[in-house]
C-alpha cells in the first residue's frame, strides 16, 4: 500500500482525509470517542508536514438526507480538543459552504465537511452516481489519504473513488490496521486462537469458514452459541436461535474435526427470565437450558475454560462479546475473555466493533491488547479473506 510518504512534498497542499467518526452519541454527547482519538495521529502527521487538512467522514444512516441528528458537529468539537487547535465544520458536504470552508482554509489549519452520507451519492451503486461525487470531493484537494478502516470494505465514493482521481495514500491507523491483521492471517505464530461471539451465526459465516482452514482453536459464545448447542442436539429455550443456520453449524463442525481444529463451547450458561438487566438470572450446565429461560452470557466454568485456552496461544483474535455485557449480570463471559487476553503473552488481537466497546465500557487498559481494531465489518472481511476495494485501490 501507498503510504503518506509517497506523497511527496505537502507544504501547502491541501489534504483530503477520509477518517472514521461514526461515534455512539446519547444527544449529542458521545458515549465512546475511540475512533476519533484514533483518527488524530495521521492528521497530527499531515499538519507537520505543513498540510492544511480536510476532513470528512460519516455519522449513522441519515439515508441520503441532512438530518441534524447525524450532525459530525461533536466528533469536530472533540478531534477540536483532541489536537487541541479548531475544526471548522463546514456546513453541507460540496456545497457552498464546503467551498468557503476550503477556499478560507490555510496549512496547518483543520476542516470538517458535514455527514458525508448527507449525499445518497456516496453509498450508490451506480458507478457514475459514485464518481460525480467524488469528483466534487476531488476538486477541494490536491491529494487523499485514507484512514477510516471501519469503511474500506465498502465501495464509497469517500473511500474508493477519490483514491482513483486524486494522489493517494493510507494513512498511519489504515496501516496500523492492515499489519496488524495480517500478523493473523498470514503465517500467524502458534497455537493460534480465535474467540468469536455476538448475536448471529449469519453475520460470520465467511468468517468461520475461512479460519476452519487456519485456526487451531475456535472458542465460540455470544448469541451464536445457542445455534451450535442446538446443533449439537441440546435445548436453547428462548435463547436467540437461527433456525436456518443448524445444517450449516452441523457442517461447521465436521469440517473441524476433520481439520483438527479444536471448536470450544461453554459447558455453562447464565439464563436470565427475561432480557432485562433486572431480570431473575442463574447459572445451568449448557445442555440444561429451560424452557422459558434464555442465555445472556456464558457462565463462570466456561469463561473460565475459554481463559485457559488463550492462555498459552501466541496469536489471539476476538471479535464479538460472550455476552450482553451492557448489563453488569451479563458481564462475566466477556470480561474473562478480555483479561486472558490482557494476561496472555501472545500477539492479541480485538476486532474491533462491540469487541472494542466491551473493552472501554468494562474499563480496561488499551495497552494491555497488542491490537484494537476500529473497524468491525472490515476485520472480519480481513480475517475472511476478502479484497477490500478501499485497500485495493491504494496499492501500489
Amino acid at each position: 500500500m501507498k503510504t503518506i510518504d509517497s506523497l511527496g512534498d505537502l507544504t501547502g497542499k491541501k489534504v483530503l482525509v477520509r477518517s472514521d467518526l461514526n461515534v455512539p452519541l446519547d444527544g449529542t454527547t458521545i458515549t465512546d470517542d475511540g475512533r476519533v482519538r484514533a483518527s488524530v495521529p495521521t492528521i497530527k502527521k499531515l499538519l507537520d508536514a505543513g498540510a492544511a487538512v480536510i476532513v470528512t467522514a460519516h455519522l449513522g444512516r441519515p439515508g441520503g438526507e441532512a438530518k441534524p441528528e447525524f450532525s459530525l458537529a461533536p466528533a469536530a468539537a472533540r478531534l477540536a480538543e483532541l489536537l487541541g487547535q479548531p475544526v471548522t465544520l463546514a456546513g453541507d458536504l460540496v456545497g457552498d459552504s464546503a467551498r468557503a470552508t476550503v477556499d478560507a482554509l490555510e496549512a496547518g489549519q483543520v476542516a470538517m465537511l458535514e455527514n458525508v452520507r448527507y449525499d445518497k451519492r456516496e453509498t450508490s451503486k451506480v458507478d457514475e452516481e459514485r464518481a460525480e461525487l467524488a469528483q466534487q470531493l476531488a476538486s477541494f484537494a490536491d491529494a487523499f489519504v485514507s484512514d477510516g478502516f471501519g469503511v474500506v470494505h465498502r465501495k464509497q465514493a469517500s473511500v474508493y473513488d477519490v483514491a482513483q482521481i486524486l494522489p493517494a495514500a493510507a494513512g498511519t491507523l489504515v496501516q496500523n490496521e492492515v499489519e496488524s491483521l495480517s500478523r493473523t492471517t498470514t503465517n500467524p505464530e502458534r497455537p493460534y486462537a480465535v474467540v468469536l461471539g455476538g448475536s448471529k451465526v449469519s453475520d460470520k459465516l465467511g468468517v468461520i469458514g475461512n479460519l476452519l482452514t487456519k485456526a487451531d482453536r475456535l472458542l465460540i459464545g455470544g448469541g451464536m452459541v445457542f445455534t451450535f448447542l442446538k446443533a449439537q442436539g441440546y435445548d436453547v429455550g428462548s435463547s436467540l436461535l437461527e433456525e436456518d443456520q443448524l445444517d450449516t453449524v452441523r457442517e461447521y463442525l465436521e469440517t473441524a474435526k476433520a481439520n483438527g481444529v479444536e471448536i470450544v463451547l461453554p459447558t455453562d450458561i447464565e439464563v436470565a427470565d427475561k432480557f432485562a438487566a433486572d431480570a431473575e438470572h442463574k447459572t445451568v450446565p449448557a445442555n440444561a437450558i429451560e424452557d422459558g429461560w434464555m442465555g445472556l452470557d456464558i457462565g463462570p466454568d466456561s469463561g473460565a475454560l475459554f481463559a485457559s485456552k488463550i492462555a498459552d496461544a501466541k496469536t489471539i483474535v476476538w471479535n464479538g462479546p460472550m455476552g450482553v455485557f451492557e448489563f453488569e449480570a451479563f458481564e462475566g463471559g466477556t470480561r474473562a475473555v478480555a483479561q486472558a487476553m490482557i494476561d496472555s503473552d501472545g500477539f492479541s488481537v480485538v476486532g474491533g466493533g462491540d469487541s472494542a466497546a466491551a473493552v472501554r465500557r468494562l474499563g480496561y487498559d488499551e495497552a494491555g491488547f497488542s491490537h484494537i481494531s476500529t473497524g468491525g465489518g472490515a476485520s472480519l472481511e480481513l480475517l475472511e479473506g476478502k479484497v477490500l476495494p478501499g485497500l485495493a485501490v491504494l496499492e501500489d
